[in-house]
């Protein structure tokens, strides 16, 4: 299984991601602005890999002029009909469809390990103006939580290491990062959990045993939450660079 195989399986399951993906917490928006320098109201906002708009839609509720870049046809069409009043031009972080110094602020929300940094690294300097800022975030598992924990060592067992992929911007030239945590959780069912769990690429990409995983992971979280509920807990990971 390769890196471009797994990214290009989102686009069958766009309307699913929509529905069961986690979105951010207000203080993520906060905690950009901040480390920005500026407000997200009437800023020029590029967010690359939008997906079907998750963060997108939130950085347009603060204020912010969006424009979405996402690569996936099945994606961009699932964006389109949640975000009508969004504007979504198609191409990758690699080759950015953006005009040189015409964005104050470049995001990349659960995307950036999509992309090879030597490309998007020159990419991002080329588009943001002086003073604008590339901020990369991921929502995480919570491996504090013990029954999150323990999920996350039967995903790994059953499929192999490395199956999360989501991993943090390293240094690049003319980019120097600064990292902030931030923790939320959000109540769902056990339906919606393994839902959102399904659409992670290593679920999506047909590996050898996926449902029968599934099917033995809904039979232990209903013991562990008989009710059908519970609760999943995210480190925000977010790393931000200000062009000088």
């Amino acid at each position: 299984m390769t890196t471009g195989s797994r990214a290009r399986s989102f686009g069958s399951a766009a309307a699913r991601y929509a529905a069961h993906r986690p979105s951010y917490p207000a203080a993520l928006f906060d905690t950009v602005e901040e480390l920005a320098g500026f407000p997200l109201a009437g800023a020029r906002v590029a967010d690359v890999g939008a997906g079907t708009g998750i963060a997108s839609a939130l950085l347009h509720a603060r204020g912010a002029r969006v424009v979405a870049v996402e690569p996936s046809e099945g994606m961009a069409a699932e964006f389109r009909r949640r975000n009508p009043g969004i504007a979504l031009v198609r191409g990758d972080g690699d080759r950015l469809p953006l005009a040189t110094e015409g964005t104050d602020l470049l995001t990349y929300a659960q995307s950036w390990h999509w992309t090879d940094p030597a490309l998007a690294g020159p990419e991002a300097l080329r588009v943001l103006r002086p003073g604008g800022a590339l901020a990369v975030w991921s929502n995480d598992p919570d491996t504090d939580v013990e029954w999150i924990a323990d999920q996350q060592a039967r995903i790994e067992k059953h499929f192999g290491p490395g199956w999360y992929v989501n991993e943090p911007a390293r240094p690049l030239p003319g980019l120097d990062f600064t990292t902030r945590r931030l923790r939320w959780s959000r109540p769902v069912s056990v339906e919606a959990h393994l839902g959102k769990l399904s659409t992670h690429s290593l679920f999506l990409v047909a590996e050898p045993g996926t449902d029968t995983f599934l099917e033995a992971e809904r039979a232990r979280l209903l013991a562990l939450f008989p009710d059908g509920r519970l609760r999943e807990h995210y480190t925000v990971r977010l790393d931000m660079a200000v062009r000088r």
